[in-house]
């Protein structure tokens, strides 16, 4: 069940890169399309989330495992925060295009998995960490490379297709683990 909530998480979050970067040069119907399917990527994960709560009623003795907010995990949220805001802030007084933010936050959002991979001991989350930072990078050496239009769509809403595909793959699998237990 907790894996399911992180995986939640990570759902809305891939939802919100889609939904609020799907926009021009990508052509209205594209556009459209993309947030629904987010949308419904994003219901499905929550439909799984449902699922396995009433598969753990139903089987009380499934075992809870770890604790998702452990030390490590707290110190990754603040450097996350602190590297996010903070970041914006520098872009903006370095007055860098809006497009420069979106690969920033791919980029943090990234590296913040890859660093959860160790507190949590669950290296399988490193995968879309890497995904996501690589995403970011590529954002921000599109603006620096004086083509920002495309970065939206680029750092974010492949950034979110990314997690939204990985949270319905390992949301799918976690749910068969709970179910044929």
């Amino acid at each position: 069940m907790r894996r399911l909530s992180g995986l939640l998480v990570g759902a809305v979050g891939g939802a919100i890169f889609v939904l609020v970067n799907a926009q021009s040069p990508l052509a209205g119907p594209v556009v459209g399309v993309l947030r629904v399917l987010a949308c419904v990527a994003a219901a499905s994960v929550l439909a799984m989330w449902f699922k396995a709560a009433r598969e753990e009623r139903r089987n009380p003795g499934t075992p809870e495992g770890r604790t998702m907010v452990n030390r490590g995990y707290v110190l990754v949220v603040v450097a996350e925060v602190i590297l996010l805001f903070g970041g914006l802030q520098v872009l903006r007084a370095l007055d860098q295009p809006a497009e420069m933010n979106v690969g920033w936050v791919a980029l943090v959002v990234g590296v913040h998995f890859i660093a959860l991979a160790p507190a949590w001991k669950t290296w399988s989350i490193a995968v879309p960490g890497t995904v996501l930072a690589m995403l970011g990078v590529a954002g921000i050496l599109m603006v620096l490379a004086g083509s920002p239009a495309w970065v939206p769509f680029v750092s974010g809403v492949l950034s979110g297709v990314a997690l939204l595909t990985l949270t319905v793959t390992y949301g799918w699998r976690t749910l068969s683990e709970l179910t044929h237990r």
